[in-house]
Parts: C-alpha cells; sequence; structure tokens
C-alpha cells in the first residue's frame, strides 16, 4: 500500500530531530505522537513538546525536513520504517519535482519491495531522465528483465525522453544476447556507441554468453581502450578457456602503455592455474614485481595456488613464506595445495601452524583439511576435523564438508558409514555427495549399493555422464557386460553424451592440447612412434592393459587401440621427445586419470628414468621409480 491514507503504518507519527528522524524514539512515544496526530486540538497533545517541535518544522522549515527525510532514506533497513517515511513525505512534502521520490522509490527497491518501487514510480509526476534511469538501473539490478525494457520502451514513447549512455549501461547487464544486440544497434544508430562505458558494458554483455567473436570485434572497435576493456575482453578469453589469446591482449595492454591492475593481474592467474601452466607463471611472476604489486596479498595468493596447480609446490611454499602477513585466505590457499598434492599429514600441520599464528579457519579452510584427509587415508583426523569444526570453531558444516566426509569413508571402505552420515544429515544431500559415495562403491565393487546410488544421481542430475561411466565401470569389473551395454544403450537413449577426455602439456611457453586418438600435431608421426617404442618397453617388463572401459564384444586388438591412445598417454609421449630430462613432465588432465594411465605411467616412470606428474580434477599423481605418490589410493 503505497498512498498515505491507506498506509497500515500511517497513522503513526514521527518525532523530527534536527538532523535525522527520531526512530529511536519512536517505539516509546508513539502513543503520544497518535494522540497528537488524531487530536491537535486537545490541550493535553497541545502541551507535549514532541508535537509543537513537530510542528514547527513541518510548517516552518522545510528544508530541515527535507534534510531529515534524505537522513533517514539513507539509513532506513526495514520496511514498516519505510513506509511511516514515505506517510510523512506525502503529507508535507509533496514530491512534485521527483528528486525525493526517487530516493524513495530505491529504498523500496532496496528493501526488497520491488512492486511497491514500481507503484511509487508510476505515481511520481515529472519523471525526468534521471527518475528512468534510477528505475531501468533498479529493474536491472534485480533482474527484472522485462521490467527494465518496458521501462526503457515507455520513457522514450509515452514520456519523450532521450535515452543516454547511463540509461544504456544500466540496461545492458540485465539483457540476455538478443536484447543486448538490438541495445548495441541502439547505441550505434543514436551515437552512443563511442561512449566508452556502453562499449565496456556490450563487451561484458557478449563475452558472458559466450559469444567472445562479438566482444572481440566490438573491442577492436574503440580507439584508446581503457583499463576496463582490457581487464573485460581478457576475462572473456579465460572464462572460455583461450589461454594464448587473453595472454596476447595482455602482452597488447601493456606495449598500450595501460598499466595492469589486481583484477588484471587475478584474472590471468586464475587462467593459468586452470591448467597449471609454469612457465607462463613465472613470466607473470616478474611482471608483478616490476610492476610493484609483488606486497599485493590476493595477488600473491592467486600465484601460489598457481604453483600448486602447476605442479610447482615448493614454489607455492616458498612464496607463501615471502607474505608478510598472510590472511584467512592466504592460509587457505597454501593448504588447499598439500591437499591436492596428497600430502595430508603436511596440510595437517599447516593447519596447526595456522591457528598457532592466531589466523582463523573458516568453513573454506575446513574444506580443504578435510579433502587433504581423505586423499591420504587419514579417516581418524577426518573425523575429529569435522567434529571440531563445529564443537569449537562454531562453523556449521555445509555440503562440501559432508561430500568430502562421504568421500573419506568410501575410499577407506566404510561404505555403510558413508551412507549412515548421509541419512543424518540436515539438508538434502546433493550430487556431489551422493557421487562421492559411488567413488567408494566403485574402489570398493559394492554392486549393490552402487546400483541404488546410481538410481538417486540419476534422479538429481540426469545429464552428468560421469555418473553412467562409474555404474559401467562397476559392472565391467564385474564382467557383468550385459548390465553394461544397458548402462550405455541408457545413456544414449536420453542423449547423455561422455565429456571428452583431453591433456594439456606445456613446452616452449605453448600449450598443446591432445585428445583420444588425436593426429592433429604437425609431429603427430613422431608422438606415435614414441609411444609405440615407450609401449613395448613397458610391456616387456610387466605391463598389461586395463580394458576396464572398453565394450566386450569388440576384438581384443581393436581394445587395446582405444586404451593405447588416450589423451594422457599421447602427451606423455610428446613430453618424453621435448622436455629436459632433468625437468618433470607435467600433464593437466580434464577428467579423472583412468586405471591404465595411471598404470602405465608408473612403468614409463622407471624404464624412462623420468619424473612425470599428472593432474587430474582431482588431485596430483606424482610418479617416479615405479611408484606414484597418491600410494594407488585415488
Amino acid at each position: 500500500m503505497l498512498s498515505s491514507t491507506r498506509c497500515p503504518c500511517s497513522h503513526l507519527f514521527i518525532s523530527i530531530s534536527s538532523s535525522s528522524f527520531n526512530f529511536t524514539a519512536l517505539k516509546h512515544n508513539i502513543r503520544s505522537q497518535t494522540r497528537c496526530f488524531h487530536n491537535p486540538s486537545d490541550p493535553q497533545s497541545l502541551s507535549n513538546p514532541s508535537c509543537n517541535h513537530y510542528h514547527f518544522q513541518s510548517q516552518h522549515n522545510p528544508n530541515s525536513l527535507l534534510s531529515s527525510a534524505l537522513t533517514s532514506i539513507t539509513s532506513c533497513s526495514s520496511i514498516p520504517i519505510c513506509r511511516l517515511i514515505h506517510s510523512k513525505l506525502v503529507k508535507h512534502l509533496h514530491y512534485n519535482d521527483g528528486f525525493i521520490g526517487d530516493r524513495l522509490v530505491s529504498l523500496y527497491a532496496r528493501l526488497g519491495y520491488i512492486q511497491d518501487a514500481h507503484q511509487l514510480f508510476d505515481e511520481i509526476p515529472n519523471k525526468d531522465s534521471v527518475s528512468w534511469n534510477s528505475i531501468i538501473s533498479i529493474f536491472s539490478q534485480k533482474g527484472e528483465v522485462n521490467l527494465s525494457l518496458n521501462a526503457f520502451y515507455r520513457m522514450r514513447h509515452e514520456y519523450q525522453i532521450y535515452p543516454n549512455d547511463i540509461t544504456l549501461i544500466s540496461l545492458i547487464p540485465a539483457c540476455g544476447t538478443a536484447e543486448g544486440s538490438y541495445l548495441h544497434g541502439f547505441s550505434v544508430k543514436n551515437g552512443l556507441s563511442s561512449e566508452l562505458k556502453v562499449s565496456n558494458s556490450l563487451i561484458n554483455m557478449y563475452g558472458k554468453f559466450g559469444h567472445f567473436n562479438s566482444a572481440s570485434k566490438l573491442f577492436n572497435t574503440i580507439k584508446s581502450p581503457n583499463l576496463v576493456s582490457w581487464n573485460s575482453i581478457i576475462n572473456i578469453h579465460i572464462q572460455n578457456g583461450f589461454i594464448e589469446e587473453s595472454i596476447f591482449y595482455f602482452n597488447s595492454m601493456r606495449r598500450a602503455n595501460i598499466y595492469p591492475d589486481q583484477a588484471t593481474i587475478v584474472t590471468i592467474l586464475h587462467g593459468c592455474a586452470d591448467i597449471g601452466v609454469g612457465k607462463l607463471a613465472d613470466a607473470l611472476h616478474g611482471n608483478i614485481l616490476c610492476s610493484g604489486l609483488d606486497t599485493n596479498i590476493p595477488i600473491l595468493t592467486t600465484l601460489l595456488t598457481v604453483y600448486a596447480k602447476s605442479g610447482r609446490l615448493t614454489s607455492s611454499c616458498k612464496l607463501f613464506k615471502k607474505i608478510k602477513k598472510p590472511d584467512t585466505i592466504a592460509w587457505t590457499a597454501m593448504l588447499s595445495g598439500y591437499a591436492i598434492h596428497g600430502y595430508g599429514k603436511q596440510a595437517i600441520e599447516h593447519f596447526n601452524l595456522m591457528i598457532q599464528k592466531g589466523v582463523k579457519p573458516d568453513h573454506v579452510t575446513f574444506t580443504h583439511v578435510l579433502s587433504a584427509c581423505s586423499h591420504s587415508r587419514l579417516v581418524t583426523e577426518g573425523q575429529r576435523f569435522f567434529n571440531i569444526m563445529s564443537s569449537v570453531y562454531k562453523i556449521k558444516p555445509r555440503l562440501d564438508h559432508y561430500s568430502c566426509m562421504v568421500d573419506l569413508f568410501g575410499r577407506s571402505g566404510n561404505l555403510q558409514k558413508a551412507r549412515g552420515l548421509i541419512d543424518s544429515m540436515p539438508m538434502e544431500p546433493n550430487s556431489a555427495i551422493w557421487g562421492a559415495l559411488l567413488n567408494g562403491c566403485k574402489v570398493h565393487n559394492n554392486i549393490d549399493l552402487g546400483e541404488e546410488v546410481s538410481r538417486k544421481l540419476f534422479e538429481l542430475n540426469p545429464s552428468d555422464s560421469r555418473n553412467y561411466i562409474m555404474l559401467s565401470s562397476l559392472y565391467s569389473k564385474a564382467g557383468r557386460w550385459g548390465d553394461f551395454s544397458k548402462v550405455r544403450a541408457l545413456m544414449k537413449s536420453r542423449n547423455v553424451v561422455k565429456t571428452a577426455g583431453c591433456s594439456f602439456i606445456e613446452h616452449d611457453r605453448k600449450i598443446y592440447r591432445f585428445v583420444v586418438g588425436d593426429r592433429m600435431h604437425v609431429e603427430s608421426e613422431k608422438i606415435y612412434g614414441k609411444l609405440e617404442e615407450v609401449m613395448g618397453r613397458i610391456g616387456e617388463v610387466g605391463y598389461v592393459a586395463n580394458r576396464e572401459f572398453v565394450l566386450d564384444d569388440l576384438e581384443e586388438e581393436v581394445r587395446d587401440d582405444l586404451v593405447g591412445k588416450h589423451s594422457e598417454k599421447l602427451a606423455m609421449a610428446f613430453g618424453l621427445l621435448v622436455c629436459d630430462e632433468k625437468m618433470p613432465i607435467v600433464i593437466t588432465k580434464n577428467l579423472r586419470i583412468c586405471g591404465d594411465c595411471h598404470n602405465m605411467a608408473k612403468f614409463v616412470s622407471v624404464v624412462e628414468n623420468r619424473v612425470i606428474v599428472i593432474r587430474d580434477t582431482k588431485r596430483f599423481h606424482h610418479f617416479s621409480d615405479g611408484l606414484c605418490s597418491c600410494g594407488d589410493y585415488w
């Protein structure tokens, strides 16, 4: 209810001080103020000082009332007080110029009452471009695309108010590709495309929906892009996985004498972390030093994460020690490095040191320390951390924490304990939790429980191929090829496509990508020749291909060929050809490493006398002298 006569709080009266509404005193004076409002001729009410003060200010000092109103609107945090302010303003200010009305509309929106804000906006007379821009911005920020576009139409066609650059940059963030393309055309037609903020907003819009070609074309039309422009185009390419292109823009930005800021460096580093690019991180580290950003904790934290995800945990540790006063995020990032490398005991020592230094852990810290325990088979320690998280640090377990605990129990073979934990959860388990249990069933060949869990996963997320693959793996291990085929047929009937596996390896400042059976590389003949040579040598010392994921009704030679051309193996052969013998071969995989590739890497580390590091979606595997750092516990 927006009008003062209908507002349920409008009969209340507000005592005004010289600078703001006295809302603190309101709850103590409502009764006397209400009597003053309803019966001003009552001698008792006229003797009330607050009433006399009110009449003086409202009748003789409207500027003071306006000042009080603005102050109160700014500090208001509840809808009842908002309505009291509204009632007062309607009665005594008659905001015909729209200025105070705009503020009140924004207040309703800030408190979450969009419909009330919309109604009040329509009641305001003499709306100008500031009013329209304000309401469009409100709708846009709340995700109300249709309301934003409707207001945009009305301001032009009903009120003949011409949109400006502020209108467009308020509207564009809420738009999809179709609406955004229309606004792009509108900006060109009406001479607003030259406004840099408009172009930057359009670039972000195109990038958000994956249209990086359109974003790039628009960026290239900007005569003098600013730092925001460069950061936007770099971020778009990072988000779409085009690391090399983002580096190109980064270098072009520096050549244009635009110096990177924290956002630039952190964005680039995140891209490097995603695929584990070590040498590029070194180059960026040098740039950080030259730019005077070497004391910036967020940047250094991201950099140490990049080193950890590039397989260089030692570099992460050295960098962490150089941070003078690491915050919780920095401590947690270092702990995460230990976790993904499977160094559970070191992660626990790091956590204990963090506590000794007086740094308070948060829910993310506990997620990583529980993950570290899970990867290192530290069941007792993991249970202890899970318990003290709530009892000592007053952090309520979240879904991520339960997922880590289910993974901890599942990996260690305590499948019933994992299932019991799920049943005791105070919230509904998500697909990550059921997936952790299914992985435990796969590791320990529990088909009955695996089938039960798979049904739940198919209901929760029927399009996730990983669940079908794990169940089919269970069946293949047990030799139940008929059930294996049924799962694959179910995938086909539901149009579920398995995510294509690919592996990345860095060489000579370039990133090389391999997929299964890949022959796109210019040195494919040499790569396959090296792979064939290596496969022969490891076969002589005991390696036997594991055909677990290949249909049994295929010819044996075909099955061996499919397994032998996995992306990890091709990347490994390429690394053996080009990488310095004294340096480890570092490979990043977009999926979990399969059992056969894991076994093969152990054999290769022996016959080639090389250190091989493979990072999959869960953790790092360091292969050396025929052993893996995971202890085959993955």
